[in-house]
């Protein structure tokens, strides 16, 4: 399954609640103003089973890559990347 976040006003409770039942088969695109959750609740992505992405393109728009942290465990992706990741990944879930 794919999870893809586009908004950043999760509160720590909402987003581990979807995060625990993420699997190693799935996936987790962070982008728009979801790419701030990885410098929010960058600790949460280290602990979740699948793998994490963010857009690059959202996080240079946001002028993100600074505060992000040494060991992010959520991998910059482009468009294209982004693309292949959908094709991928069946069913979509966007939260």
């Amino acid at each position: 399954m794919l999870y893809t976040f586009s908004q950043a006003h999760y509160s720590e409770t909402e987003l581990q609640r979807y995060l625990t039942e993420i699997t190693e088969n799935d996936a987790v695109v962070l982008w728009q103003d979801g790419v701030l959750l990885a410098v929010k609740y960058g600790e949460m992505f280290t602990q979740c089973k699948g793998q994490c992405f963010m857009l690059e393109q959202d996080v240079l728009a946001r002028n993100l890559t600074i505060l992000l942290p040494e060991n992010n465990k959520v991998r910059s992706i482009s468009l294209t990347d982004l693309v292949d990741l959908t094709a991928q990944y069946s069913p979509q879930i966007a939260l």
